[in-house]
């Protein structure tokens, strides 16, 4: 398993849990906004074996571990690697695009996440507007499917870009309508800004989280 990074301990990462997080390098998409977007192109740097040594020295802290990236779900060895997190007793949070519908199905199916948070960039037909190319969503659709099945605690959240409008939070939403928990998050200015766009007004994300309700259980605006 490649491992570009750790967040050491974290209250934020995994909700209601004090955990880790491993960022695994490389991503099948490329969005402009990405805060993670020097992992596109890095190899992993930390040995796997020096990152179990820390998880074991933190054993009596942290609950959890949460795999991210890049797009984890790209490691070939991930299924093996969250199998000896799981095995010395911690919770596994998964982060995911969700465009790798076997090995999501996969580790849920073993019962090897707890969670999963699974982006949603736009609505279906507006993707290739932030992920930087024309995809087949065959898979994401899959994934969507499959947590909607309520087989594992899950999200599922959308970072609310200057390039999206509250009627694309709407449209997000009747694609996961009946979804158990949604979140919405406030984009960050990135150094990368092509046409100058600023971040959502709190009014602008209180109403989308106000639309956004209509169709999923909780929702949960972040970064007001």
């Amino acid at each position: 398993m490649e491992i570009a990074g750790i967040v050491r301990n974290s209250f934020v990462d995994y909700p209601g849990v004090l955990a880790c997080a491993v960022f695994a390098p490389h991503c099948n998409y490329n969005c402009w906004y990405c805060h993670n977007s020097h992992l596109l192109h890095k190899d992993g740097s930390i040995r796997e074996e020096d990152f179990f040594k820390f998880l074991a020295e933190r054993k009596d802290f942290l609950d959890g571990v949460v795999v991210s990236g890049g797009e984890p779900t790209l490691q070939k060895d991930l299924v093996e690697f969250i199998k000896k997190i799981k095995n010395m007793g911690f919770l596994v949070k998964l982060d995911t695009n969700g465009s790798n519908f076997d090995v999501l199905n996969a580790l849920i199916s073993q019962n090897l996440v707890d969670y999963v948070a699974m982006d949603i960039k736009a609505p279906f037909e507006k993707y290739d507007m932030i992920i930087g190319y024309k995809k087949d969503l065959t898979e994401e659709k899959k994934s969507i499917n499959l947590l909607l099945q309520n087989k594992v605690d899950y999200e599922f959240r959308t970072t609310f870009s200057p390039d999206l409008q509250t009627d694309d939070i709407e449209q997000i939403c009747k694609q996961i309508k009946g979804a158990k928990r949604y979140s919405i998050q406030k984009y960050r200015r990135v150094e990368y800004n092509p046409k100058n766009m600023q971040e959502k007004s709190r009014e602008e994300m209180n109403l989308a989280g106000e639309v956004a309700k209509k169709y999923v259980e909780e929702v949960k605006v972040l970064g007001t």
